[in-house]
């Protein structure tokens, strides 16, 4: 993990400061990059976004989908709690705490922006961080790799519908076009871009060039990163001056939503006797989310000022420490989690046909 993603929270920490302060100093800027748009999608954001995603997703090699009958129930686990159970325990989570608990204490126009802020953070899981975190666990790589390639291909057909639908429940109405539009740009254009530029660095089998291209350009995707955040509260430096107590209140449910899904996908790894090699990975792709991706998407379908782009924020503020708590229980966890009679039996099953 580099200095810099070691730090990030301290880094969105300072955004937080200078877009502030850049938004009440020069607010005829702000305005003017607001302006510059097409179907709602700010274009200099994203180009933003797409010196943020691509360089994750060159990462990706999609001919590890072949891999994934390999750990079929760490596979099958981290698809149930990503696909099927984060998105919509985030939107209750949200319901629950924006919509009801901390309601008198926030703006009443945003409240239904912020749920659908938190509900586009979850519905995408993280592609990037995870290899950092798989790494800290001590995970299977191919799993990992596999897993996210999976994650990554279905994203493409189900990020919008599940949007949708949940944004449906929240009674938001929803921009079809707009977000058609957010997945094209941010999703499909993207992995298109990063599976050719890959095939034809690797084409000789050798990845020498393409580890020397992510040198390169990774210190790039963090500034992009960086400046967006800037642009973003460079519009909400109002709001957070007037109720700085929001980030803290959205990020309530983030937390929760984090440790559930992560603990769940844990425990489930467990009973069905997955090695801990997996079920660590599994757990922290299981809670971790595609911030770059809600980000833009937040800005994309509801704009700079929306209560929902600082909902996904606050989802990149907490996302280094709050997942480096779940590395750690990960692995001070491992002599329990082994200790399950379905793991002991897996290591066993293992163990026999190494000998053999």
């Amino acid at each position: 993990m580099s200095l810099f993603e070691r730090y990030l929270t301290l880094w969105v920490a300072l955004c937080i400061v200078v877009g502030v302060a850049l938004g009440h100093l020069f607010p005829a800027i702000f305005h003017g990059v607001a302006a510059v748009e097409l179907a709602q999608v700010n274009l200099p954001v994203a180009v933003l976004i797409w010196l943020m995603i691509i360089p994750m997703l060159l990462k990706i090699d999609f001919a590890a989908l072949g891999q994934v009958g390999r750990h079929w129930r760490g596979i099958g686990v981290t698809l149930l709690v990503n696909w099927a159970i984060k998105p919509f325990s985030m939107a209750l989570l949200g319901w629950l705490f924006i919509g009801w608990l901390f309601r008198p204490l926030l703006p009443a126009d945003q409240i239904s922006s912020y749920i659908a802020g938190l509900i586009i953070l979850a519905a995408a899981p993280c592609t990037a961080m995870v290899f950092v975190w798989s790494n800290l666990t001590k995970g299977e790589p191919h799993f990992t790799l596999s897993q996210v390639a999976l994650n990554d291909a279905i994203m493409v057909v189900a990020f919008a519908p599940i949007v949708a639908f949940l944004l449906g429940l929240s009674a938001i109405t929803v921009p079809w076009d707009t977000l058609v539009l957010s997945v094209v740009l941010y999703i499909v254009i993207p992995v298109i871009i990063s599976q050719i530029v890959r095939r034809m660095l690797i084409r000789d089998g050798d990845a020498t060039r393409l580890s020397q291209l992510l040198q390169k350009i990774q210190p790039l995707s963090l500034v992009a990163l960086l400046a967006t955040l800037v642009l973003l509260f460079g519009f909400q430096g109002e709001q957070i001056i007037a109720q700085p107590a929001v980030i803290v209140l959205l990020a309530v449910p983030i937390l929760i939503q984090v440790y559930f899904n992560a603990g769940l996908a844990y425990l489930l790894n467990r009973l069905s006797g997955e090695q801990h090699c997996v079920a660590g990975p599994s757990a922290l792709i299981g809670a971790s989310n595609f911030f770059e991706l809600a980000v833009a998407a937040a800005i994309s379908l509801f704009g700079f000022n929306s209560g929902a782009a600082l909902a996904t924020v606050v989802g990149v503020l907490i996302e280094v420490p709050v997942m480096l708590s779940v590395v750690w229980i990960v692995n001070r966890s491992k002599g329990w989690y082994e200790r399950s009679p379905a793991v002991s039996k897996t290591i066993a099953t293992l163990s026999a046909s190494e000998k053999v």
